[in-house]
């Protein structure tokens, strides 16, 4: 195929998965089916569906291609997450939901083993947000797993290998605190030899890799012509960062929002990460480390605006700044700058009305936002991908708060799918053209930046 436009996406967020088509010219999504990402509850324990997932992406490729033709396909998905494979190819083990708690009952025993931050740039996280973590608990209370397990994949490598029968790993999934990669030696950490896995982890590599061609039986299935060109896949914060990386000079950020929001700072000013305030070294779709940080940014969204209204006039953001109508952390505290926070209100909540509310949270996750970039030691102007990138005030606050140029990301409702379409053109990537976003014109406004002090001086308090 001499040249590539439209690539079928495969993309698999914590909350909804999706297969999308991407126009390479215009570099947005011309075509998108989604489903709820669901979790089963078990037995043996929570689980994400797989099955269901694989018949959702066949169907959506086969109605994709037949209204927009696909030339080529490329994965993503979230992180933190590990697909068990028997020698056969089949599951050895229902592939574990990060956000189980099980992994917790084995902390002791994980903590005596796992390698230290310096090693990996991976914080300790609970539940099985350490990819380590799950596989130890999987591998401690399923008895039979240590024989039935042939090979331990990434996850977007696991959709990429049931297009192409080509097993891989690759090194933005490893690099998502997995405690499985050591960034500064470009290879697997000491841990993957103390769980007895060096001879079952799939080789790895790059994400742009071709992985292999469309299987004959896939092409059956959808419909899209046999031999069409697989990308290796990336996870999906390396995705929404992947077309400026290739674009931009350094010093820039990234803001990856979705369920998660998460900084990647790029050429930044070197700082001294701390991981008890989530902080951790990714590594981008190069391999190269990126000092980043995070917390549930999305998640938190909903919580709080759960049964409330989006709607806001400029009233709603006089009396908000005015009053200093402020949330702090943490909503979810299991993750973040501020976890282990109780959040809290500075006024009565019930008082508040739905524009009020969705002002003041807005602004939260723009300050929580400033705080990862602060300790990521973020410089130059910020890209928001995502979501978020459609809230002009989570943008205005950020702007305020970092002092620095934002952006805003265009082109489709999350970022990642056109991060991983870009990875389809392989060695050509430097032919596509320069990221789009929208070049923001903030006026300072005093009241804002008001607002932006006094929330911090109130977290020292």
């Amino acid at each position: 195929m001499d040249r590539i436009k439209h690539v079928g996406v495969i993309d698999i967020g914590k909350t909804n998965a999706k297969v999308a088509v991407v126009d390479l010219d215009d570099q947005r999504e011309i075509g998108v089916l989604k489903r709820p990402n669901t979790v089963l509850k078990g037995p043996p324990y929570p689980h994400y569906d797989l099955d269901g997932h694989w018949t959702f992406i066949l169907k959506a490729l086969r109605d994709l291609h037949q209204e927009h033709g696909i030339d080529a396909i490329s994965v993503t998905t979230h992180g933190a997450s590990l697909v068990l494979l028997t020698e056969g190819g089949n599951l050895a083990a229902p592939m574990l939901d990060y956000e189980f708690e099980g992994p917790d009952d084995l902390a002791n025993d994980y903590d005596s083993i796992r390698p230290p931050f310096l090693e990996t740039g991976s914080p300790r996280l609970g539940m099985g947000l350490n990819a380590g973590a799950q596989l130890f608990w999987q591998l401690k209370t399923d008895i039979g797993l240590e024989d039935r397990l042939a090979t331990v994949l990434t996850y977007p490598q696991y959709w990429s290998y049931r297009l192409t029968g080509s097993l891989a790993n690759e090194v933005t999934s490893l690099g998502c605190h997995t405690d499985l990669w050591n960034p500064a030696a470009k290879t697997y950490s000491s841990l993957v030899e103390t769980l007895g896995l060096t001879d079952k982890m799939a080789p790895v590599k790059l994400a742009g890799d071709c992985l292999g061609a469309l299987l004959p039986e896939i092409s059956m299935a959808t419909g899209l012509p046999e031999g069409l060109p697989v990308a290796c896949g990336i996870h999906d914060s390396n995705a929404s960062l992947y077309p400026h990386l290739i674009r931009r000079n350094a010093p820039f950020s990234v803001i990856s929002t979705g369920t998660w929001v998460i900084a990647l700072s790029i050429g930044g000013r070197k700082v001294e990460l701390d991981p008890a305030r989530d902080t951790l070294i990714n590594v981008d779709a190069f391999g190269q480390p990126v000092p980043s940080a995070r917390f549930m940014g999305g998640r938190e969204f909903d919580m709080v605006l759960e049964g409330h209204g989006r709607d806001f006039t400029d009233s709603d953001v006089a009396k908000v700044l005015e009053r200093q109508i402020m949330l702090f952390p943490a909503v979810d505290p299991r993750s973040g700058p501020f976890q282990g926070r109780k959040a809290r209100w500075s006024v009565d909540e019930a008082d508040l009305t739905d524009g009020e509310r969705f002002v003041a949270l807005s602004f939260y996750l723009a300050l929580v936002t400033n705080e990862c970039l602060r300790m990521t030691g973020a410089d130059g102007p910020v890209v928001v991908e995502g979501p978020f990138a459609q809230n002009r005030l989570y943008l205005d606050m950020l702007e305020t708060a970092t002092g620095r140029p934002v952006e805003a990301a265009n082109g489709s409702v999350t970022g990642t799918s056109i991060g991983a379409a870009l990875l389809a053109l392989g060695d050509k990537r430097e032919t596509s053209r320069d990221p789009d976003s929208v070049q923001r014109r903030n006026v300072p406004d005093p009241a804002m930046s008001g607002y932006s002090h006094a929330w911090l001086n109130a977290l020292k308090s």
